[in-house]
């Protein structure tokens, strides 16, 4: 079994009361973290109940709030008791099913779990606001496919095995960049067999998501999108073109996009505009959730063959890195492009400090500064700046702006330190608030410092 990062978060919110929601693309390992949980909570001598939509006899018991309670007292009269329910989404009314039970205040935990997002948003997670904390599973990224694949020999030195062993560490990458990381992918031995996994999946969610969401339009120009986004993965998304190759309205062509948004197929990265005339400030970039899934709609799965194909798929790898440490933080995800064709991959917009993020897949020598980074730079004067790359380690300092080099096995590191950032400096300026509030009238004022300013409070 792959073990998931998110597993200890989640192993900490059974404490909480609210009732965990576990979602995500189909087949990334929802249920088998439930499961997960489900042994954990057994072995700890906690009772528990799992009840799956899937299942006709729990259908029945999910069939009215009574009978499910009923059937909770049968596992524990007293004392509090786990009860899993997988696909919820499958039961109509969830969200107000959920209020209602969450509402009596039953010694009850709940732990839910489901795919298809549309329904999930309408029917559960706007109707049970204050009552839920969800947490989002995407497939696997490639520190865990890398910590599975090493047999967990080295999981407590990961980054720096993988920097050490360089040639093992690349052919891990050419895989990863070339399957994905979806679960069954990637645990299935022959390449035929995970060509066969990725077409059902894939399957399943043109037949199962999209087909739903389509109500009885075929879904062939939804495909063809999908296809003709897939070939220019990182590029800006042009309505008009879509349009004319799929033969479709651009109205449809726009809602297609915010299915596959809402769906977890597609990650839209918007511009970074600060008013600035010569920014290109409308048209999103597009990435994919899984490039293992990005590879089989253009039938490149396991056959990315060139430099440029490289590229594209870890530019993508890098994305989902990035939003998978971003998504529950203050900060975004943006682009950088102007009309004079400067550009930069990635901006994580820290507001009055903006990070730049420039992808090379290379093994850089030494380190290079690209001019589009330099006009960033001009710019906005960020303290720092990531170029990452295949295995140069270094820093520049371009003015005041520090240009760290990261190998891309190294990269976990600064992600953890991206990660803690908001609590650092929440830190920070709860210190300065408390100073303030301990001076004695009349005093001399503190020296104002930015959101981003080094040390603490004079």
């Amino acid at each position: 079994m792959i073990r998931r990062n998110i597993l200890n978060g989640l192993l900490d919110h059974l404490k909480e009361p609210e009732i965990t929601l576990i979602t995500g693309p189909r087949q990334v390992g929802k249920t088998t973290l439930m499961h997960e949980l489900a042994k954990k909570l057994r072995e700890d001598g906690h009772p528990s109940l799992f009840l799956h939509l899937d299942n006709e006899a729990d259908s029945l018991v999910l069939a009215s709030q009574a009978s499910l309670i009923q059937r909770i007292r049968s596992v524990s009269a007293i004392g509090k008791v786990f009860v899993f329910i997988d696909e919820i989404q499958l039961k109509e009314n969830a969200g107000f099913f959920m209020k209602g039970l969450y509402d009596m205040q039953l010694p009850v935990k709940f732990i839910l779990s489901g795919s298809g997002s549309m329904e999930l948003r309408a029917s559960i997670q706007e109707s049970m606001a204050g009552r839920k904390r969800v947490f989002e599973v995407m497939p696997v990224n490639f520190f865990e496919f890398a910590d599975y694949r090493t047999h967990y020999l080295h999981t407590d030195r990961l980054n720096s095995y993988l920097m050490e062993d360089f040639q093992t560490s690349l052919a891990l990458l050419n895989e990863y960049l070339n399957f994905g990381g979806y679960p069954r992918v990637i645990m299935a031995s022959t390449i035929h067999e995970k060509m066969d996994v990725i077409n059902e999946i894939y399957q399943s969610y043109m037949t199962k998501d999209i087909q739903n969401l389509l109500k009885g339009h075929g879904p062939e120009v939804y495909g063809r999108m999908i296809c003709l986004l897939a070939a220019q993965t990182g590029g800006m998304v042009n309505l008009s073109t879509l349009s004319n190759e799929t033969r479709a309205a651009q109205p449809t062509i726009q809602k297609y996009l915010w299915y596959a948004g809402r769906t977890w197929f597609l990650k839209m990265i918007p511009p970074l505009h600060g008013n600035r005339i010569k920014e290109i400030t409308k048209s999103p970039v597009v990435y994919f959730v899984d490039h293992g899934m990005r590879n089989f709609s253009i039938r490149m799965f396991g056959n990315v063959h060139n430099h440029r194909d490289y590229g594209f798929v870890f530019q993508n790898l890098v994305c989902t890195l990035l939003l998978d440490t971003l998504q529950r933080h203050i900060y975004d995800l943006h682009f950088w492009r102007t009309i004079n064709k400067a550009e930069v991959d990635f901006v994580i917009d820290r507001y009055e400090n903006p990070l730049p993020v420039e992808v090379k897949y290379a093994s850089l020598q030494k380190p290079e500064v690209t001019r589009s980074l330099r006009s960033f730079i001009d710019h906005y004067h960020p303290t720092d700046a990531w170029v990452i790359n295949l295995s140069y380690s270094g820093k520049l300092l371009l003015d005041k702006t520090a240009v760290h080099f990261i190998p891309f096995f190294r990269i976990q590191h600064y992600l953890d330190d991206l990660r803690t950032e908001p609590e650092r400096l929440f830190r920070i300026s709860e210190k300065e608030v408390v100073y303030r509030l301990m001076q004695p009238p009349g005093t001399g004022r503190m020296k104002k410092k930015g959101l981003y300013s080094k040390g603490a409070p004079d």
